[in-house]
C-alpha cells in the first residue's frame, strides 16, 4: 500500500520516468530495502513484546542515534558540545527505562531490548537515505522499500508464522490503511523531502514531542500505565532530543 502510495505521488508530480534503474543503482537500492525489512521486523517483534509506551520512547531515541552517525557520516554535520550533552540526556532516560525492567525482571525487557535495537536500525536508515537522496531519485528509494519490505517480510512471514491464523476486521483493515497509506506512503515521502533539503541532525527538533504523544496516546488508548521511571525517561528523552538539534 505504501508502495502504490509512491506511484500514486510520482504519477502526479510527473516523476514516473524516474523509474527506471541503472545498473549502478541496484545495488544501493537492495541494501536500502533489506535493512527497512529488518529494521520493520524488529519493530513490529520487539512492540509485540512490550507496551505500546516503552516502544514509543525507545523507538524515537533514533533521533539521537541519528546525530551520533550523522557526526561520522554526513560531512559538515558536526557533533556539538551541546549536541554531545543532548546524547548524554538522552541516554540516560533510556538507561532509567532499562535499569527499572531489569531489576524487576520484567517480561517486557526482551521487547524492550529488540525495540532498541531497531531505533538505532533506524537512524542507520535515515542516515543512508540522507546521502542516497542527493544522488538516486526519491521514488526510486521509496520503491525499493516498499518492494523489497513486501517480499522480505512475506518470506519472514511465511518462515516463522506458519500456521498463525489472520482474522480480517474492520479495525485491521484501518489499521493497514493508516500503516501502509499514511505512514509508508504519505510519511516516508514528506520525510525523504526533507532529509534531501535538511541535515538529518536539523530534523530532530520535530521529533521532540513524538515519544510525549506516544505514552500519551498509549495511556488513553491502551490503558498503559504511566509509571514514574517510564515518566522520566520519556522527558530525558524528549530533552535530549530538543538538546540535540540546532
Amino acid at each position: 500500500m505504501g508502495g502504490i502510495a509512491v506511484l500514486v505521488w510520482a504519477s502526479v508530480s510527473g516523476q514516473l520516468g524516474a523509474l527506471r534503474v541503472a545498473r549502478h543503482e541496484w545495488r544501493p537500492l537492495l541494501v536500502l530495502g533489506l535493512l527497512f525489512t529488518i529494521q520493520v521486523g524488529l519493530l513490529y517483534v520487539g512492540t509485540g513484546l512490550t507496551t505500546a509506551s516503552h516502544a514509543s520512547v525507545l523507538l524515537n531515541s533514533y533521533a539521537v542515534h541519528t546525530v551520533v552517525l550523522a557526526h561520522f557520516l554526513i560531512p559538515g554535520d558536526h557533533l556539538t558540545g551541546r549536541k554531545a550533552a543532548g546524547i548524554l540526556v538522552a541516554y540516560a532516560g533510556a538507561v532509567i527505562l532499562f535499569a527499572r525492567q531489569w531489576t524487576a525482571g520484567a517480561a517486557t525487557l526482551a521487547g524492550d531490548l529488540v525495540v532498541a535495537l531497531a531505533a538505532v536500525l533506524l537512524a542507520e536508515r535515515t542516515i543512508y537515505l540522507a546521502r542516497a537522496v542527493q544522488r538516486l531519485d526519491a521514488v526510486k528509494l521509496l520503491l525499493a522499500q516498499a518492494v523489497v519490505g513486501t517480499a522480505g517480510l512475506v518470506a519472514l512471514s511465511a518462515a516463522f508464522e506458519r500456521g498463525v491464523p489472520t482474522r480480517w476486521t474492520l479495525s485491521l483493515g484501518l489499521a493497514v490503511l493508516y500503516q501502509g497509506g499514511v505512514i509508508a506512503g504519505f510519511n516516508y515521502i514528506a520525510n525523504l523531502w526533507l532529509l534531501k533539503h535538511y541535515r538529518p541532525s536539523s530534523l530532530a527538533t520535530y521529533l521532540l514531542t513524538t515519544p510525549i504523544f506516544g505514552i500519551l496516546s498509549a495511556a488513553w488508548l491502551l490503558g498503559d500505565r504511566l509509571t514514574p521511571d517510564l515518566l522520566v525517561s520519556c522527558l530525558l528523552v524528549a530533552t535530549g532530543i530538543g538538546l540535540t538539534a540546532r
